[in-house]
């Protein structure tokens, strides 16, 4: 593909156009949508701003930054950590180095367990490996008077997750703890609903992975172990005495897992199986139980 001309003019249409191309011809997938989030950021503005002010003119500072954002991008960093956020489910959260960045496909997650809590009173829910908090603050922000507990190994993703509930009115209503799984459980904690969306690539398969994941995405938010079934055995073997009787277990799988996540859960014999959840492409995305 030939280069794009230069324009003799910046404006923000300009700058789009030629972005886009340049990004497409670098392989960068969603060129488009990335200029957008990149540039709106630069200018501090929403994308939707952006179509508005097309003839706009970026300042000199302001190009060399967008110039300096679309090189680290092309360089493989991801887009949601240049602009330190990602949106996901209504809500825009704030993204590090220190997790994993939400996914769309995530949200089918939320979307079941808010759809189940709805007509709860007042549950406790419990999320295992909660990352930037983007499952546990949903949950909380969509159910007011939901009562959620999140839990992970990393101080810093713990910090990034404080600061998430924090910017969206529910910290009163989310406790966070640092810990292995279940291990900083207070003993006879009990919940209505156990959420995770668990590390789950292969070890095998970290060499597939596209760059911008493997090599700046945490491994510990992703590295499930030699088959990337290990904390699946392990929420499935601890969850029973931490589940309420009729209590929900939701968990997000990669699109390969689901007979190996159901086997491991039919395994338990406190635990009945429920339907597969697919994602908006289609593939098995949540994995569904209740304890008996």
């Amino acid at each position: 593909m030939p280069p794009a001309p230069t324009p003799t003019v910046w404006t923000i249409k300009a700058l789009l156009a030629w972005t886009t191309d340049f990004l497409k011809a670098k392989n960068v997938d969603g060129a488009k949508l990335e200029a957008e989030i990149l540039l709106a950021h630069v200018l501090n503005c929403t994308r939707m701003d952006l179509f508005v002010r097309f003839d706009d003119q970026p300042t000199d500072a302001e190009r060399s930054k967008y110039r300096e954002l679309i090189q680290r991008r092309v360089a493989g960093w991801p887009a949601a950590y240049l602009v330190g956020s990602r949106e996901f489910y209504l809500l825009t959260f704030e993204v590090d180095p220190a997790v994993l960045i939400p996914r769309s496909d995530t949200e089918t997650l939320v979307g079941e367990a808010f759809k189940r809590l709805k007509p709860m009173t007042a549950p406790a829910v419990l999320d295992l490996g909660t990352g930037s908090g983007c499952i546990a603050v949903s949950l909380a922000h969509q159910k007011k008077d939901a009562r959620v507990t999140a839990v992970d190994v990393s101080p810093d993703a713990l910090e990034v997750a404080t600061r998430n509930a924090t910017k969206h009115g529910v910290a009163d209503r989310v406790t966070l703890l640092q810990g292995d799984l279940f291990a900083p459980l207070a003993p006879g904690s009990a919940f209505d609903m156990v959420v995770s969306n668990p590390p789950y690539i292969a070890q095998s398969e970290f060499a597939e992975l596209s760059a911008e994941v493997r090599d700046h995405e945490p491994r510990l938010a992703l590295d499930g172990g030699p088959d990337g079934l290990a904390f699946y055995r392990r929420i499935a073997a601890g969850i029973g005495p931490f589940l309420k009787p009729n209590g929900s277990l939701l968990l997000e799988i990669g699109w390969k897992q689901e007979d190996a996540v159901r086997s491991i859960l039919a395994d338990r014999p406190e635990l009945e199986l429920g339907p597969t959840l697919k994602d908006m492409g289609k593939n098995p995305r949540v994995v569904t139980a209740k304890k008996k």
